[in-house]
């Protein structure tokens, strides 16, 4: 992503510091969405030959837009200075807390809260708050002047615990805890190697690049080169890679999305309370314990985002792409997206809250 950073004193107006293309990512998106969505309903067949374009339960277009996202964000990760980040326990403990318990305890509350009549929709949102982010968090974590260092790590951590226990909480979410309420109760079989599969190619693959494009890149050349000229010059991928992998999405499931909006406004209420509960969560626990401003910013979008990647391939592989499971998974980022890059403003006007700014060097 195009991103550089703001002046160290940046004024109250510090998102009118954002270079053009950033500044104007609302409007990409919504028109990338938008695109995606006539594709899907105009062009006769092309959901149909998008996703027979796959591995698995994993489409091909998708993953390579998902790949060209995340490179250039990890291109710029200082990866010697990950140890200053492992060793901060309020960070550690603070992401993990709010990733394996408030968050799947909150999306399953809000499911129940706002559809208790659509046990589909339901499951499926269940689902989507299983899957901890470890892809677009990079992103809008960027855009907000988190700290690259910290997010790298605890993406690292949830795809650890994605491996672990998402089956584990799979089965507690659908099955143990609506028992023992006295709620209707739903299976979801998945295996912890396919889970490993999917955090293999979404941030094994890219995170191996960019670690290797930094070594390679700063033994050759220096780091000044590195970060003055190389850097540059692949950012600009990042937003294609986001507006790409947006387009596929909603071509893949436009016809679904608009020929069923009532679903989807329903679907979109406990994600909209989601998002912005869970966002708010992590900005004020970085506050109270005293994080500075970057790893207060990291700490939220890390609870914020989810793997809607995963979500969906899970929806579609256990109960099929036409399921209303699938289309929460898909309406998962219809909302993500535009709330979470309205949030990345909120957090670059909240940075006058903090005294501790992040490095005025980074690339």
């Amino acid at each position: 992503m195009s991103v550089r950073p703001a002046p160290a004193t940046a004024p109250p107006g510090v998102v009118g510091a954002l270079p053009r293309l950033d500044r104007f990512l609302p409007v990409w998106i919504v028109a990338a969405m938008a695109a995606g969505l006539l594709l899907g309903r105009l062009v006769p067949g092309l959901d149909t030959v998008l996703d027979a374009v796959r591995i698995g339960e994993i489409s091909l277009p998708i993953a390579l837009g998902l790949l060209l996202m995340m490179y250039p964000v990890l291109t710029k990760v200082r990866y010697d200075r990950l140890g200053t980040v492992t060793g901060d326990r309020r960070l550690l403990v603070s992401s993990l807390l709010l990733n394996w318990v408030l968050g799947p305890a909150l999306m399953f509350a809000l499911a129940w809260i706002f559809l208790p009549d659509l046990p589909e929709y339901r499951t499926g949102l269940i689902i989507v708050g299983l899957a901890r982010c470890i892809a677009m968090v990079l992103v809008w974590n960027d855009l907000a002047r988190g700290n690259r260092e910290a997010a790298a790590v605890l993406v690292a951590l949830n795809s650890i615990f994605q491996v672990i226990a998402f089956g584990a909480l799979g089965w507690f979410y659908l099955r143990v805890l609506p028992g023992w309420l006295g709620l209707p109760r739903s299976a979801l079989e998945v295996s912890a190697f396919d889970i490993a599969f999917y955090v293999l190619v979404f941030l094994g693959v890219p995170l191996a690049a960019g670690y290797a494009s930094r070594e390679l890149g700063e033994r050759a050349r220096g780091r000044d080169w590195y970060e003055r000229r190389f850097l540059p010059r692949v950012a600009p991928a990042a937003l294609y890679g986001l507006l790409f992998t947006i387009v596929v999405l909603f071509a893949l499931q436009g016809r679904t999305i608009t020929s069923q909006p009532g679903d989807v406004a329903r679907i979109a209420l406990p994600l909209l309370a989601y998002f912005a509960l869970m966002w708010g969560g992590g900005f004020l626990t970085g506050r109270v314990i005293g994080l500075p401003y970057d790893r207060t910013a990291t700490l939220a979008f890390t609870a914020a985002g989810n793997n809607f990647e995963l979500a969906i391939a899970v929806a579609v592989g256990v109960f099929g792409v036409t399921s209303g499971q699938a289309l929460a998974g898909v309406v998962g980022p219809l909302i993500e997206v535009p709330v979470l890059v309205a949030l990345v403003h909120v957090s670059l006007a909240g940075r006058r809250l903090f005294r501790t700014t992040e490095e005025p060097t980074r690339a």
